[in-house]
C-alpha cells in the first residue's frame, strides 16, 4: 500500500478527474457533500473552503494504491475501511471527504478528495505529511497482511540497461524456480530451459561449495549479488524445505490416528439445539429407568437358571 499526496486550488478539477466515467469510477464514501452530481459535489467543497479564504490550496487529493496480489481480498468495503483508517491516522477528520475506486489499471486503487478546511473552519495540518503517510502505509500493510513488494519488484525493468536488465531478469526467474524445486539438479534443469547457466564456486581445491554463480545473456552474477536470498546457503535451505514439504504431503494418514472430537459450545436456552440432542440421547431419568429394567431382567434370568439346576 502506497500513497501519493497532492494539494491544489480547484475542487472542480479534482472532482471531474476522480469521477471520470472513462476510469469506471465507483463512489465508496461521500461524507458532508451534496452528491447530486459532479457540480454539486464541487460546489459543496468550495462553499466550506470559504470559511478560511486565507488558505490558497484548500484541495486535498490522495491516491492509495495496492498491489495486484491483494486484488482478490480488496472488496469495496475493505478498501473504504482502510482509506478511512489512513485518513484518521493522518489527522484528516471532521471534514468533507470523497473516496472513489477506479478500475482503469491492473492494481487496485482509490482516490480521496478532501477539504483541507475542516467543518469548524480550522486548517488541517500538512506538517511532515509525507513522512507520516509513509509510516501509516507501512503500519496498515502490516496490520492487514497486505503484499509488500521489495525494492527490486518495484523497478520498471523495461527501462533498465545492461547488465542491470539481465540481473533483474535473473531475480525474477530465481524467485519463481527456487520456491518450487526440490534439489539442485531440478533447479539447474529448469534454469537451463530459460537460458540460465548455473555453476558452483569451490573453496580452494577442495570439494566444499562456497557459492553459486548464474549466467544469462553473457553476464554472470553470484547468487548473493542478485539478492541475499539467493546465496548458496539460503538456496540450499529453501530446497531442503521444499523436499520436506513434498514428503509430508505424500505421506498417507496413519490408520491409528484418532479422529478429532467436536465439542459443541453451550448455547444457553437454544431450543433447536436442545431439541436436536433430545432426539438422539435419553435424558437422565429415562436412562436410569432403562438401566434398572436391564438389571431386573438379568436377575430373573439368573434365578431361572438356578431353578433348572435344582430340578435336575
Amino acid at each position: 500500500m502506497i500513497a501519493k499526496i497532492v494539494k491544489g486550488s480547484s475542487f472542480k478539477g479534482v472532482v471531474n478527474y476522480i469521477l471520470d466515467k472513462e476510469k469506471d469510477a465507483k463512489i465508496l464514501v461521500c461524507d458532508g457533500l451534496f452528491a447530486e452530481d459532479k457540480d454539486t459535489i464541487a460546489m459543496s467543497f468550495e462553499a466550506q473552503s470559504k470559511m478560511n479564504p486565507r488558505v490558497m490550496k484548500p484541495v486535498g487529493h490522495i491516491s492509495l494504491a495496492f498491489h495486484k496480489e491483494d486484488e482478490h481480498r480488496l472488496t469495496d468495503r475493505a478498501m473504504a475501511g482502510m482509506a478511512l483508517e489512513y485518513l484518521k491516522g493522518m489527522g484528516i477528520t471532521d471534514t468533507q471527504v470523497l473516496i472513489v475506486r477506479h478500475f482503469d489499471k491492473e492494481h487496485p486503487h482509490v482516490h480521496i478528495a478532501f477539504n483541507r478546511i475542516a467543518n469548524n473552519g480550522r486548517t488541517i495540518s500538512d506538517r511532515n505529511e509525507r513522512i507520516r503517510s509513509a509510516r501509516i502505509c507501512k503500519e496498515l500493510t502490516k496490520k492487514y497482511n497486505l503484499y509488500f513488494a521489495n525494492g527490486k519488484e518495484r523497478v520498471k525493468q523495461h527501462r533498465l540497461k545492461e547488465p542491470d536488465k539481465t540481473k533483474y531478469g535473473l531475480y525474477s526467474i530465481l524467485k519463481s524456480e527456487v520456491s518450487r524445486c526440490g534439489n539442485w539438479n531440478i533447479l539447474a534443469a529448469n534454469l537451463k530451459k530459460q537460458g540460465v547457466d548455473m555453476r558452483f564456486k569451490y573453496k580452494g581445491k577442495s570439494d566444499e561449495v562456497q557459492g553459486v554463480v548464474f549466467t544469462m545473456n553473457g553476464y554472470s552474477f553470484s547468487g548473493s549479488k542478485i539478492d541475499r536470498r539467493f546465496s548458496f546457503s539460503k538456496i540450499d535451505a529453501a530446497l531442503e524445505r521444499n523436499r520436506r514439504t513434498e514428503r509430508m504431503n505424500m505421506q498417507p494418514p496413519s490408520r491409528h490416528e484418532e479422529l478429532p472430537t467436536f465439542q459443541p459450545e453451550s448455547r444457553g436456552n437454544d431450543d433447536l439445539y436442545n431439541g436436536s440432542i433430545g432426539l438422539f440421547m435419553p435424558d437422565n431419568a429415562d436412562g436410569q429407568a432403562e438401566e434398572n429394567r436391564f438389571e431386573e431382567e438379568l436377575k430373573r434370568r439368573n434365578k431361572k437358571k438356578k431353578q433348572r439346576k435344582i430340578r435336575f
